[in-house]
């Protein structure tokens, strides 16, 4: 699943060829999206004008003068710029028409992903108001973490991918922070000290920068607004590398199961105990 440094860089990618442009029409060609597409959206959006194009969490918001469009990409959606005439593939779901002839496109073959419409603030809605602080901002720090974590027994790596602690962090990166800050992901969240998340939220923060500047990881399925792929992957220091050598230490990287998702660790680097 595409996962935040992913969904910024599509967020970046289109702000340039959409922003301060008028919608022309929604053309829906398959509704039947993790939610079904509102056909009213259709007669709404002509005429708006995207103000801002936003993110929260792992989604894509176009603030328009009467509301937002909510953009999730799923397990494998995309967002692409494309031209008036250019062939349509199989699984492009929606467009997006401006007045100007820009052409914004939404690719979602496992249709996971949602497109949907709020005219409350984005911040009310059903989706987004329970999610936590973006791991970016300065609400982010040790002092939350500690704080938040001082009665929770279940592990490290499960609160750092819990979107009601801090949005985004999905399994690849919380991996790859935990390793980067010398911390077992199975250790309980409420055994580490305010120290230890001194160290792993300034590595969520740092391993999060540079995928975004690299333009995420190569998923199977991720492709970023240009249809190319991430290249973070490449730096990977754990995930996915069970059995290979560390590159700090030369233990082999072990895999283990955490929340029913696969984690990945150096036992020398992140010892199970502090």
């Amino acid at each position: 699943m595409p996962e935040l440094p992913e969904v910024e860089t599509c967020r970046a990618g289109i702000e340039p060829y959409i922003l301060g442009k008028r919608f022309r029409r929604l053309l829906i060609r398959e509704a039947r999206l993790r939610w079904p597409i509102a056909p009213e959206l259709s007669l709404l959006l002509p005429g708006l004008c995207v103000l801002a194009v936003k993110r929260r969490g792992k989604y894509i918001l176009l603030e328009t003068e009467a509301g937002h469009v909510l953009l999730h990409l799923g397990m494998s959606g995309n967002l692409r710029i494309a031209t008036a005439g250019q062939q349509v593939r199989k699984h492009d779901h929606a467009d997006f028409e401006f007045t100007d002839g820009t052409l914004l496109r939404f690719n979602d073959q496992r249709r996971f992903g949602s497109l949907l419409w709020t005219a409350e603030p984005p911040e009310e809605h059903a989706l987004l108001r329970d999610l936590g602080p973006e791991p970016l901002s300065e609400s982010f720090n040790a002092a939350y973490l500690h704080h938040l974590a001082r009665r929770r027994a279940a592990a490290v790596k499960l609160l750092l991918m819990d979107s009601r602690a801090v949005v985004g962090v999905g399994n690849i990166y919380a991996s790859e922070a935990l390793f980067a800050a010398g911390v077992h992901p199975g250790r309980p969240a409420r055994d580490l000290t305010l120290a230890e998340w001194e160290s792993t939220a300034g590595c969520v923060k740092s391993i999060l920068r540079q995928a975004i500047a690299q333009g995420g990881t190569t998923l199977r399925d991720f492709v970023n607004e240009q249809g190319k792929p991430g290249y973070f992957q490449q730096q990977l220091g754990v995930y996915g590398r069970a059995g290979e050598a560390c590159r700090r230490c030369g233990a082999l990287i072990e895999q283990v199961r955490l929340g029913q998702r696969s984690s990945f660790y150096c036992p020398v680097c992140q010892p199970v105990a502090a």
